[in-house]
């Protein structure tokens, strides 16, 4: 039974229902900050990860820019005052109204992913009698080490350009007058904890820049991307990456050019851990050979087990005494809709609040209305 949740004040609370630990946040953004700063280095949030308002506003506090997927995302951005100088727009499909949304703003860049997006870009650029900035997002061939569903630099992912056409980027952009080279982006995938797979990014991004450099190309930045992971099973014990070393990597490897900068797209390490699924226990169910606890709250509140067998360590909140055996299981009409198999927790009773830890990333930014569920609230720490 956890001492991090204020569980007398849940009972005035509908189940399930996101917590946010808002104190873990700020001492979060504090250490990305302290060690970013020690390099000179610019993050850019991946608001993929949460795109919460609350948790949002508290990240603007920290002058971080935003790195975003969607129109929607960069209209979100915007409305919360975020300066559309350090928003960087990302994304293998982005419509005409998305780019022009982009440009009618003045963003700080566009990640581009394929020769023919460059050229729809430049196209609507013209039009306008503007000149954008752009990032070529390089696949580096480079194994993250992760689930595949989230590796996003090898040459067979959909994402970004591989390196074979590189010659064929180059030859566009000294066609493309409206289209100015500003960085190179890379991103390799997500949930890396093997921090071996970021210096052989590095090494891979010195290559890549010495050719461009041979090309008379001399980008601004480097976006290197995120991925750094967190611990899911111990949350308590790692609530906060070790961004110290994750940074000092790129300080050691990377090769720059005088003046040039580096960025990152930090998501998930920012804000998984602060983030809690709150549900209570419906029915403990005998099966043959298993027993169930069946929660309401279900893969509609929580994909990330369902769509990649993630795991999340599960606690019950109102027991801590007498050991049993369980699958945790949602109410959604769907086998995959499992949280957990096997797990050893207190014995779990009808009414007792369930916690299913690190789930401030991809958790309510990913929840639906399937079986017609309403999209549950969020309550904060400071707030509650």
């Amino acid at each position: 039974m956890s001492k991090n949740f204020p569980v007398d004040k849940f009972e005035n609370l509908r189940t399930p229902f996101y917590y946010y630990n808002m104190q873990l946040l700020e001492e979060t953004l504090k250490e990305v900050a302290y060690c970013a700063d020690l390099y000179d280095f610019d993050i850019h949030y991946a608001i993929k990860a949460n795109a919460n308002s609350e948790l949002l506003k508290t990240i603007k506090k920290y002058n971080f820019g935003v790195d975003c997927v969607s129109g929607y995302e960069i209209e979100r951005a915007l409305s919360l005052g975020f300066s559309p100088e350090g928003i960087v727009y990302a994304g293998v499909g982005k419509a005409d109204w998305e780019i022009e949304l982009g440009i009618d703003n003045n963003i700080s860049c566009f990640n581009v992913e394929s020769v023919v997006e460059m050229k729809i870009i430049n196209q609507i650029a013209k039009e306008k009698n503007k000149v954008v900035n752009i990032a070529v997002r390089i696949n580096p061939n480079v194994d993250a080490d992760t689930h595949a569903y989230i590796t996003t630099g090898l040459d067979d992912n959909k994402f970004g350009i591989n390196q074979i056409e590189l010659d064929r980027v180059i030859r566009n952009l000294k066609k493309l007058s409206n289209l100015n080279l500003y960085g190179l982006h890379f991103h390799i995938g997500s949930q890396i904890l093997n921090l071996n797979s970021f210096v052989e990014l590095t090494e891979k991004v010195n290559e890549i820049q010495d050719w461009f450099e041979n090309q008379g190309f001399n980008p601004e930045i480097v976006n290197v991307g995120g991925g750094l992971g967190i611990d899911y099973d111990n949350p308590d014990e790692n609530p906060i990456p070790n961004f110290r070393e994750y940074f000092k990597i790129f300080n050691e490897n990377l090769k720059l050019r005088d003046g040039q900068k580096v960025h990152f797209e930090l998501g998930r390490s920012i804000v998984g851990q602060c983030g809690t699924l709150i549900t209570q226990a419906l029915y403990v169910k005998q099966g043959t050979t298993k027993q169930f606890a069946i929660v309401d709250a279900g893969m509609t509140e929580l994909i990330r087990p369902a769509l990649y067998g993630a795991y999340h360590k599960i606690e019950n909140l109102s027991n801590s005494e007498s050991i049993e055996k369980y699958d945790i299981v949602g109410p959604i009409c769907e086998s995959s809709d499992t949280f957990g198999v096997d797990v050893e927790l207190p014995k779990i009773s009808r009414g007792d609040y369930i916690a299913i830890r690190s789930a401030g990333a991809y958790g309510e930014v990913m929840a639906s209305q399937y079986n017609l569920r309403k999209l549950p609230e969020s309550y904060f720490s400071d707030k509650i």
